[in-house]
């Protein structure tokens, strides 16, 4: 017995012994996990109070090549600088110190380093800047002299809408600097796509707060404490000053909900001028200059109307284009509000909201000669079936009206001209076995006093610009071509024929993802890159087009800014050269950079690796792919960014990863068209090989522990990883998920799913496969979602009882879309989740239980 005991205790002793040797992912300590959340709940305050970047924004002096731009030096500190771009200067605009010394003799608070204004109006060669402090202007002299200036200023100054608008959807990014100068504090609310608002700051009394938004966003103003409207303001593409003061107007609010309103299908009658044409009864109406009406047509009902809002006139008004159309459907979606902030009882909200295999408003151009007051009979043979029909107007002489025309299901897509004797011909084609990516790529100019129009085609299998001549529909040229992608058109020079243009991959040995301006003249001769280091570039021009600031970066480099020649692309002077030392130092980790060949062992993948602030070789973490694989773009960061949502995760102890697969944008034609009819691929298996990659020279990424989190298309993604690919996935969080593309918004599951609906949809449903689940899942849903249906997520619920599968489930009463990353509480307890399934530690316990 006593053999037996001793056998006992040392196999105890070695098994506690390898519990504290061992480093396995598993061994987190309660403590460990304590320490870990205070760091994650800590990063985004340690780095605002740390680190600031300059983005370079440059104010043009007028008439000038000079500008002004603020920089930021560090947090709440910051100056002004003067360049000439003609010169290569750069310098201060003026003396801070000595202007605030001055201030302060005026018994004005001031600091050089932060002085009580945030826009200046310089003179032309900066002799002299005019501020406001503020009810009071100034001007400060180069000779030291300060004094109170009675003249306007120009601030850059947004004005306030006379009416409320839903944003814009809208990638730019700019900037607002809201400017309080009311005796109160002050909230901002941004208005989403539907007119609804969200809370993000209070501005206090006398204060300013820099906000980064982007251009056509709308914002409000409110007071914090009534909240009584004061204000609207949009954000326009540069740099721009909200002042918050008294006497402004409120704008009219939005009436209606955008998702509520519906159209009346009876059009107004509305006179068009000077056609004369108008619609009376559903039918065309023409009235002459003698005020003499005649009905030009009669085919027009309820049922098939002729629309007031779609009349195009010939340049010489001898005649005219009227689209009689066929209305489409109705599909209603209902949400219950189960808990307004202004009743008790539940409210029903209901919406329009197309899905897959609905009916379409179908659009029917028809010509009409006003000379002799008659329809000229046309063929609608080449366009019966659109998804969409979109105007382009009359040719230059009036002999021929032309549309877009975007076949359903999106495998053909034509311009489409229609003479003035009827004749209806196919000008340019584009076809497809899968899709034509119309919602990205679409871009078309006709060339001023010529019959040329500038073209963007995937016909050779990459994004690229060709020349057509209208006149004979013939190409002329490729303008430009190569394993690369046009991303983008920045600006046409018709006089000099050279286009400058966003490239994608055309820089070798670059990440494909990564920005370049480019140059190329009509006939595709003079192909250059204008910018030059090894990052993701943005730019901004001169007023005058001859220079440019050109701010470069990568997730693991700082932004890098210069002025160049938009003519050679030389650099002309440096303006700012920023450094990741600051984040370092307060525990912020560099990101890495990896690529990897995908499923086929030879198309590289591109992702980035984020590791923890106390990361220790010599243990393994579990590894945590962000999701996200919407075909309309890729998704992976390239420029420079904090990234705090993924450090914050990392900081609990795990390796956060992000991968754009096949399937996803801007690569070749043949990489994107893996997501064709085949939405639940998601590029995993590419995923999946590039984590395997990447392994093997990180021993410490352990793939036996391996998460994945996504919402919308990333949330359909997150569970799929789960179905599909459940030997690998472990756990999976999917947040307001897409996930069967039947109950989605039509324009973009028909996009890359085709029409009509059809076994492939049924294939890709996690609601039909949810008996196929492996691991832990996760569900998060808003009530409220108007992006996508919650039903969908619903609907995987019922599918996962029925299957008799282990889930949780987060319902948020009230919330809208994207309830995972933008409430604090969903985002608490996904994070929770995955500390509890991957670390197998449970979380702090928090007050209150």
């Amino acid at each position: 017995m006593g053999v037996y005991l001793r056998y006992v205790q040392a196999l105890a002793l070695l098994f506690i012994f390898l519990e504290m040797s061992s480093p396995c992912s598993g061994s987190t300590t309660a403590q460990e996990i304590a320490a870990n959340y205070e760091r994650s709940a800590n990063f985004a305050k340690r780095i605002k109070d740390t680190y600031t970047e300059t983005t370079v924004t440059p104010h043009w002096i007028a008439n000038s090549s000079t500008f002004w731009y603020k920089q930021n030096i560090a947090p709440r500190n910051f100056s002004f600088v003067f360049v000439d771009a003609e010169k290569g200067i750069r310098r201060p605009a003026f003396d801070h110190e000595a202007l605030a010394n001055v201030l302060r003799e005026k018994e004005t608070e001031a600091d050089p380093n932060n002085l009580p204004f945030s826009w200046i109006t310089p003179s032309s060669g900066c002799k002299s800047v005019k501020f406001r402090i503020g009810d009071k202007k100034w001007e400060f002299r180069d000779d030291g002299t300060l004094s109170e200036f009675d003249g306007e200023i120009n601030e850059g100054g947004l004005r306030p809408l006379q009416k409320e608008r839903p944003s814009e959807k809208n990638r730019e990014s700019t900037v607002i600097t809201f400017v309080n100068r009311r005796k109160d504090p002050v909230s901002l609310f941004w208005l989403d796509w539907d007119g609804k608002t969200k809370h993000y700051l209070t501005v206090g009394e006398g204060k300013s707060e820099r906000m980064q938004t982007f251009t056509g966003h709308v914002w409000r103003v409110t007071n914090a404490e009534t909240d009584e409207a004061i204000a609207s303001f949009v954000a326009r593409s540069d740099e721009s000053v909200a002042v918050i003061e008294d006497g402004i107007s409120a704008a009219e609010p939005i009436e209606t909900p955008i998702e509520e309103k519906s159209k009346d299908t009876e059009s107004p009658e509305k006179l068009q001028q000077p056609s004369g044409l108008f619609v009376r009864v559903y039918n065309v109406w023409f009235r002459d200059s003698d005020d003499q009406e005649t009905q030009l047509s009669t085919n027009g009902t309820k049922e098939n109307p002729f629309d007031s809002d779609e009349i195009y006139p010939a340049p010489n008004s001898s005649f005219a284009i009227v689209y009689q159309y066929t209305p489409g459907q109705e599909h209603t979606v209902y949400e219950v509000e189960s808990s307004p902030k202004d009743q008790v009882q539940p409210r029903l909200k209901q919406f329009q909201y197309l899905k897959p295999g609905d009916k379409v408003r179908i659009d029917r151009p028809r010509m009409f000669n006003l000379a002799e007051k008659k329809e000229v009979t046309t063929d609608d043979i080449l366009f019966r079936n659109p998804y969409q029909i979109d105007d382009m107007g009359w040719n230059a002489d009036g002999s021929e009206y032309r549309f877009l025309y975007n076949q359903r299901g999106h495998q053909v897509f034509r311009i489409i001209g229609m003479n003035t004797q009827g004749r209806v011909r196919t000008i340019i084609e584009e076809t497809s076995k899968t899709f034509i990516d119309y919602s990205q790529k679409l871009y078309h100019r006709e060339i001023r006093n010529s019959s040329e129009l500038i073209w963007a085609s995937e016909r050779d299998g990459w994004n690229h610009l060709y020349l057509f001549d209208l006149k004979t529909g013939k190409l002329k040229n490729q303008i430009t071509e190569g394993e690369w992608v046009m991303r983008s058109v920045d600006y046409v020079d018709e006089e000099k024929r050279q286009i400058w243009f966003r490239a994608f991959g055309a820089v070798k040995d670059q990440d494909p993802y990564y920005a370049h301006l480019a140059r190329v003249n009509f006939d595709g001769s003079g192909f250059t890159i204008l910018t030059e280091g090894d990052g993701t570039h943005n730019w901004e021009w001169s007023p005058d087009r001859k220079f440019l600031t050109d701010t470069w970066s990568r997730v693991d480099l700082a932004p890098q800014t210069v002025v160049r020649s938009s003519e050679t692309g030389k650099v002309i002077t440096v303006l700012e050269e920023s450094s990741l030392e600051k984040l370092l130092e307060v525990g912020s980790t560099t990101p890495e950079r990896f690529a990897a060949p995908g499923r086929d062992s030879g198309t590289m993948i591109y992702g980035i690796i984020i590791r923890p602030s106390n990361f220790e070789v010599s243990k393994k973490y579990p590894v945590i792919e962000e999701i996200y694989a919407g075909p309309q773009d890729f998704f992976v960061p390239k420029a420079f960014s904090t990234l705090k949502r993924q450090h914050e995760l990392a900081e609990l102890g795990f390796v956060v990863v992000q991968i754009d697969g096949m399937g996803t944008n801007w690569r070749s034609k043949a990489f994107h068209d893996t997501c064709y009819k085949n939405l639940k691929d998601a590029g995993l298996p590419d995923r999946i090989a590039w984590m395997k990659a990447a392994s093997k020279s990180r021993p410490w990424m352990d793939l036996d522990k391996v998460g994945v989190y996504g919402g919308s298309a990333g949330g359909q993604s997150a569970m799929g990883a789960l179905l599909w690919h459940g030997n690998f996935y472990k756990v999976g969080a999917a947040d307001c998920g897409c996930h069967d593309n039947r109950m989605d918004k039509m324009w973009w599951n028909e996009q890359w799913m085709g029409w009509p609906v059809d076994q492939s949809y049924e294939d890709s449903s996690n609601v039909v496969h949810a008996g196929k689940l492996k691991g832990a899942l996760m569900l998060s849903v808003g009530e409220l979602d108007t992006n996508v249906d919650p039903a969908s997520t619903m609907q995987v619920v019922n599918a996962l009882n029925k299957a008799e599968k282990d889930y949780d489930l987060l319902f948020v009463p009230g919330a809208e879309h994207g309830v995972g990353s933008s409430s604090s509480y969903a985002v608490r307890r996904q994070r929770d989740f995955f500390v509890r399934h991957l670390l197998d530690v449970e979380p702090p316990e928090r007050n209150g239980g």
